[in-house]
């Protein structure tokens, strides 16, 4: 991808696009946030602005991925992304990207990055140290989750769980710790 910027503060990229050169497309970033969805793209001005659920709290993402210190970039996926403000004052090193369209009010802040994205998700392979969402419309995902994270990296799930340890077991996942609305995977040192 080629980022070009029209409009930058703090070295953050307000307005521009980023081109893709094998497709020839450009992806639209507007007041901060980027539209990474393939065309055609459906307007998504009206989404539903995301707060912060109840649960899991920033506290509890932050464990179970493991973040208490370090750098790296982690997703948060879908009403998860709401904790992104405040996982960002949590482990001010690490960058999360919340993947939601009802993030394009929120104002910019340092270490959170906001976009919206179709079923792949925008990131180079082994790229993230974690990945947090709801399990919302099942394991369908599980192969895209563990493509982008990185080999020390967690995916933490919560919600109707049925069927994502399986799915995600066998994308080469092992299964860190499980309850009956959590589930936290990654990839076991050799």
């Amino acid at each position: 991808m080629i980022l070009i910027a029209d409009r930058l503060e703090s070295r953050l990229v307000i307005e521009g696009s980023l081109g893709c050169p094998n497709c020839r497309d450009r992806f639209p970033v507007e007041q901060g946030f980027a539209d990474l969805r393939p065309p055609p793209r459906s307007s998504e001005h009206d989404a539903p602005d995301v707060e912060p659920p109840d649960s899991p709290s920033a506290i509890e993402i932050a464990a179970l991925l493991g973040l208490t210190d370090g750098s790296g970039s982690v997703a948060l996926i879908g009403d998860v992304a709401g904790h992104a403000r405040a996982l960002a004052g949590l482990v001010p090193d690490v960058d999360f990207i919340g993947i939601a369209a009802g993030l394009r009010r929120w104002e910019e802040e340092e270490g959170v990055n906001r976009l919206t994205a179709g079923p792949s998700l925008p990131f180079n392979s082994g790229s993230l140290r974690g990945v947090a969402l709801f399990a919302e419309g099942g394991p369908s995902m599980a192969g895209e989750l563990a493509r982008v994270v990185n080999r020390v990296g967690r995916i933490a799930v919560w919600g109707a769980l049925q069927d994502w340890e399986k799915a995600l077991r066998s994308e080469g996942l092992d299964v860190l710790a499980s309850g009956e609305t959590a589930l936290v995977v990654g990839r076991m040192a050799p």
